[in-house]
Formats: C-alpha cells, structure tokens, sequence
C-alpha cells in the first residue's frame, strides 16, 4: 500500500472515546518497548507520527493512527513492564479484553514479539487468549535484523514452537530498520481488510 496520508486521531481511554467513522482497525499489542511504535512508522513510511519512546510502558492508552482515511493502527499499551503498578496494568487489560471482545471494526491483531529471545509468559498468555476466542492475528517477530542470518532460522524456530504456531497460522519476520517483512504484512493487512469479515470476539467480562 502507497501511503500518503497518515495521522494520529487520538489516545483513548475508553468506548466513548473510540472514533466512530467504523473504519476497519488493525490492532498491535505487544510487551512495553518490543518496537510496536517503529512498526508503525515503518509500515507508513514516516520517521516519528507513532510516539516511540526508550522509557517502557510510555503508551498508556491506545493511539488511534488514520491511514490513508482507510483505515486505523490501534497501538495497545505494552504488557509486561513490572514498575507499572498492578492497579495501572489491570485497567489496562479490562480495557484491551474489552476492545478485543466487542469492537466490531477490528479486522487483525498483530502480536509483536522480539525475535532474538524466546516469547514471554505475557506474549503466551496473549496468543493463546487470541487462539482460544479465533481472533484473526498475524505474530510479527520484529528487531529480525540484529540477528545473523545463519542464526534466522533458530530463532524463528524458538519463537514458533514457544508460542505454539502451526503450518499455516500467520507469521512475518520484521525488521523496522530495514523494511523487513512490510509488503508481506501489508499484503495481509490488505487481504482482511478486502475480506470485509466481522470479528464475533468473545462475551465480555469487562462489565461483570
């Protein structure tokens, strides 16, 4: 996809604060400083519009992203940063359960993980969640360029079998740095959004 218009909408908090043009959304969720952010800004060919920061747990809200008035990056808050109080960290997951559950625009989760160590318990926990309710979601193992390309293989390998990916589930090696795996991801990107399907996403328990 040609990007040439790409803007950040808003930091939301909530439903009532979600846009309402019923745009499809592609969410990415992922632990605090896995790259979500660079993910972006290199799938829209723009250096900075996605807040990157070296601080972890910088997103607290989910950042809407308007593509080309086609369509939304919905940047999660990163998981699995320990001094983020459990009060904060439990907000958080009633509010991602919530949007996953019931928002009807969301067309694809991508799960970002870091190719160079083994998925976390956080990034296991999330893909099976996702699993068990058949989410569409597409793990994109990023930072793939600070690896050797003999070593490629093994780590992809690890990432896989830790998270329990089988033949024919979704998964891009990415590299934010050089461009690894954009057109792939766009591709699919582009498939589900083409697709028009529904998501029928869990029974919320965020009201219970």
């Amino acid at each position: 996809m040609k990007v040439t218009k790409a803007e950040f909408v808003i930091s939301a908090v909530g439903p009532n604060q979600y846009p309402e043009d019923a745009l499809p959304e592609i969410a990415l969720a992922g632990r605090s400083n896995v790259g979500k952010s660079s993910l972006i800004n290199r799938m829209i060919s723009r250096k900075n519009l996605a807040r990157t920061s070296s601080t972890p747990g910088k997103t607290q809200h989910m950042n809407y992203y308007r593509i080309n008035d086609m369509m939304y990056y919905v940047d999660f808050p990163g998981y699995g940063y320990a001094k983020v109080s459990k009060v904060q960290r439990a907000a958080w997951g009633k509010m991602v359960e919530k949007y996953l559950a019931e928002r009807e625009t969301l067309k694809l989760v991508l799960l970002v993980v870091d190719l160079r160590h083994p998925p976390t318990a956080d990034d296991r926990m999330m893909h099976e969640w996702l699993k068990h309710y058949d989410i569409p979601m597409c793990v994109i193992a990023t930072k793939a360029d600070k690896i050797p390309k003999t070593r490629l293989p093994r780590h992809i390998k690890i990432v896989k079998e830790t998270l329990g990916i089988l033949p024919g589930d979704s998964f891009i090696p990415f590299s934010s740095e050089l461009g690894l795996g954009r057109d792939e991801l766009w591709a699919l990107i582009e498939s589900r959004i083409a697709s028009g399907e529904q998501l029928e996403g869990p029974e919320s328990d965020a009201d219970s």
